[in-house]
């Protein structure tokens, strides 16, 4: 191998000189050139461009893949420029099981029916998580990325070399300095009562030597100060492109939300769907808009304690009474068959799965069959009355789809 030994030793000479210099300007014992105000702004929003998208970036990735383990497999997947392996969702995952599992109980049953039909909706909300994820990247992440690995690099590699010229321009100020501190001290006048005058012409001549110095320091000054001004100018342009930068990100941004929109739309659009289908979407139930749990096909304490009464089969009703405290306290009791519809508010239901009356006051449901339900005032609002021909009894709302 061809070793340049002049341009090595020079080079090693630079790096010794400003390790020099960069040491004295630490501890105190040389000048340093200081940038200008706006040039500093400059850097400092920079530095804060870098440092912000860097933690947005892993925080949107955390977002994206929560599980550490296939960040770094994608990270290394990326690196070494091979494309990565398609990787089911969480909620595919689930729809998968979801479906097995309602294959083993029996698909015909009323829990393997739930099960096939969450877990086709599952399967659209793992398919939704993926579209999101793909969009997301192209349109948010990787722009992100291509500022830390592209604009940024090419910053900091014009930055490292802006601290090189400048401290190449101290070392040259530093040099020229003590040049002329020598040059003054040796111009001073000799002492010509001195017996040898072969002192007078050896401080001529190193007073002539001082000033060739000088003059070469001045010269190597004035390349200095003109190699970092423009490496200055470099620099400066590229970090006043950091307003572009800001641009770009902010249109990376809408777009972003633009998908965390679509995204969100499309889960409650598929989840309404899947309320709708098992009979559970705002505004179907009678006087039960505002439950949060799914109530239970279980009889009232009211109808238990009724039902120990050895008379006929009874639906306990709860009057209504204006001002009364505790409208609780006061049980009607009425025979089924003295129930009547009211004038208005019945309306049809399709009976989801089948349901055995667990005493005498309910009604016996067949699944698929049409029947008409209602609610009296001051009635659990988790039941209807249902009427088939002529039966008539209390029915579950969370066996029914009602009907318009």
């Amino acid at each position: 191998m061809d070793f340049n030994m002049k341009k090595l030793a020079s080079d090693a000479g630079v790096f010794f000189t400003r390790a020099v210099q960069f040491t004295e300007e630490k501890f105190g014992q040389a000048e340093k050139t200081e940038l200008d105000a706006h040039f500093e702004n400059l850097l400092a929003r920079a530095d804060n461009t870098k440092n912000w998208t860097e933690k947005i970036l892993h925080q949107t990735e955390v977002l994206l893949q929560p599980n550490p383990s296939a960040r770094v497999e994608e990270f290394l997947y990326e690196k070494l420029d091979r494309k990565v392996p398609s990787r089911v969702t969480n909620g595919e995952l689930l729809a998968q099981y979801m479906l097995e599992a309602a294959n083993d109980f029996g698909p015909g049953t009323p829990y393997g029916k739930t099960l096939i039909k969450v877990g086709e909706n599952e399967r659209r909300l793992g398919g939704a998580e993926r579209d999101f994820i793909h969009s997301a990247s192209i349109n948010f992440l990787n722009p992100l990325r291509n500022f830390l690995e592209g604009d940024w690099r090419t910053i900091s590699k014009e930055r490292r070399i802006l601290q090189n010229r400048r401290l190449d321009l101290d070392a040259c100020k530093a040099r020229l300095k003590k040049a002329k501190a020598a040059e003054a001290k040796a111009a001073a006048v000799p002492d010509f009562q001195e017996t040898r005058p072969r002192n007078y012409v050896l401080s001529a001549s190193a007073s002539a030597l001082w000033s060739d110095e000088v003059e070469k320091a001045e010269h190597e000054l004035r390349l200095a100060q003109t190699e970092f001004d423009r490496q200055a100018e470099v620099t400066r342009l590229l970090l006043e492109g950091i307003s572009s930068t800001h641009v770009n990100h902010l249109r990376c941004l809408h777009e972003f939300v633009e998908d965390q929109t679509t995204y969100y739309a499309q889960c409650y659009q598929y989840m309404l769907d899947l309320q709708k289908q098992l009979g559970r979407f705002p505004g179907t139930f009678v006087g039960n808009t505002e439950s949060t749990s799914p109530p239970q096909a279980t009889t009232s304490p009211t109808a238990i304690a009724v039902a120990t009464v050895p008379a006929v089969p009874t639906i306990p009703v709860v009057p209504t009474v204006v001002g009364a405290p505790n409208p609780t306290t006061t049980v009607e009791t009425l025979n089924p068959s003295d129930v009547q519809p009211p004038a208005s508010g019945t309306r049809k239901a399709r009976v989801l799965y089948d349901y055995e009356a667990a005493e005498s006051s309910e009604l016996a449901l067949l699944a698929d069959e049409m029947i008409t339900v209602y609610s009296l005032p001051g009635m659990d609002p988790d039941w209807l009355i249902g009427e088939r021909g002529n039966q008539k009894g209390k029915v579950p709302v969370t066996y029914l789809e009602l009907l318009s």
